[in-house]
């Protein structure tokens, strides 16, 4: 090997080091942890394989997908998924300076089928039970996932909560302010009385805390360094909690956020304001944490079939002999009536000239009608 060449590895890690400007830490482990593994696969399996120049498809990469596929214990299908998109990844950037490398290292048909992803939300009653189980217990972790199953953040999120995360916008008007996440958006989640009662519980079991244990972190749980020890916590309580409570099935803190999900759907709350609850960049995955059943099914057809039996509301002009009195709401009645005949007639000219003139007068008329709503607000 010519000592003056870089090797692949070093190749590799120095891209790495490029991309860690742009992604996050995770990330770019993921990468450097799957790009390793593939070229120590190389070392092995091809030794002759030196610079990438050699690199092909055939027989290079498709043995890697054999010995991925053959791998004791086996991986599963998402994990396979990853390592191709990430390599994939990789390799285009790696030789995308290289004109006798063909672009096309992984294809589309050499990814494993994606596992069919459901909705998890707890039953109701299992999730009221888990909640009674949580305020039974009132301690640091019971009240930090009560805090996620009443917002459906992140586990990853609710680590990151700040001491000032809950904030007013207005009177009674509250939010919390929810960091950058997994998607390197932050947002702000409407907080009810509830919420807040439950982070002003988080904050007292906090102060109560050894000083050491804090070391003046401006976290609302904990210090970062303690990061990890929280997580794994956290998971252990909840699983341990629903035991307690008689869940039939393994309760996992992510299961808070289907939950949180299906209940705003029941509620009335719109996929796209949902969407942005749950802090999704695309509604295809807010779709992914619904659940709907058949209750629910019945429940909107019934209530759209009493809708239907007045599905326009056609205004009435009131005529002199039955206004029982002179006011501003009988005026905008009058106009709004007015606007209404002025449409009817107008579409059924054949004039284009006296269809534009009809249309200025109805805004003028529009005109009128906001200026009375102003002077009707001032007066109340």
């Amino acid at each position: 090997m010519n000592p003056s060449r870089p090797s692949l590895e070093q190749i590799l890690e120095t891209h790495i080091q490029t991309l860690g400007l742009a992604l996050r830490p995770n990330t770019v482990a993921e990468y450097r942890y799957i790009g390793r593994r593939f070229f120590a696969y190389l070392r092995t399996a091809f030794p002759q394989v030196r610079h990438l120049s050699q690199l092909r498809r055939d027989p290079h990469l498709l043995s890697w997908f054999r010995a991925l596929s053959e791998q004791h214990p086996p991986l599963g299908n998402a994990t396979r998924f990853t390592y191709l998109i990430r390599l994939r990844r990789l390799l285009h950037n790696l030789t995308a300076n290289i004109p006798s490398i063909q672009p096309d290292f992984i294809r589309r048909e050499d990814f494993p089928v994606q596992p069919r992803y459901l909705p998890r939300p707890l039953s109701l009653q299992e999730d009221q039970l888990l909640q009674q189980e949580l305020r039974r217990t009132d301690d640091l972790t019971a009240n930090a996932l009560l805090l996620m199953r009443a917002t459906g953040i992140r586990i990853g999120e609710c680590l990151d909560l700040s001491l000032h995360c809950l904030r007013q916008l207005g009177p009674d008007r509250w939010a919390l302010h929810v960091p950058l996440g997994k998607l390197h958006t932050e947002r702000l989640v409407p907080a009810d009385p509830e919420l807040r009662q439950i982070v002003e519980r988080v904050l007292a079991l906090r102060a109560s805390a050894p000083p050491s244990y804090l070391a003046k972190s401006q976290r609302l749980l904990l210090p970062r360094r303690r990061r990890q020890t929280l997580d794994k916590a956290l998971r252990s309580v909840i699983a341990q909690t629903a035991k307690r409570a008689g869940c039939f099935t393994h309760v996992t803190p992510h299961r808070l956020r289907h939950s949180f999900a299906t209940e705003m759907l029941r509620l009335g709350v719109s996929l796209p304001a949902l969407m942005q609850l749950l802090g999704h960049k695309d509604i295809r995955m807010t779709l992914r944490y619904v659940q709907v059943t058949q209750q629910d099914l019945q429940r909107e057809f019934h209530q759209a079939r009493q809708n239907a039996v007045n599905p326009h509301r056609l205004p009435t002009l009131a005529l002199p002999k039955d206004i029982p009195s002179v006011g501003l709401p009988t005026i905008r009645q009058a106009l709004e009536a007015t606007r209404h005949l002025l449409e009817m007639y107008r579409r059924q000219l054949g004039n284009e000239k006296n269809r534009r003139t009809l249309q200025r007068l109805d805004k003028r008329l529009l005109t009128v009608a906001s200026q009375l709503q102003k002077i009707h607000t001032e007066e109340k």
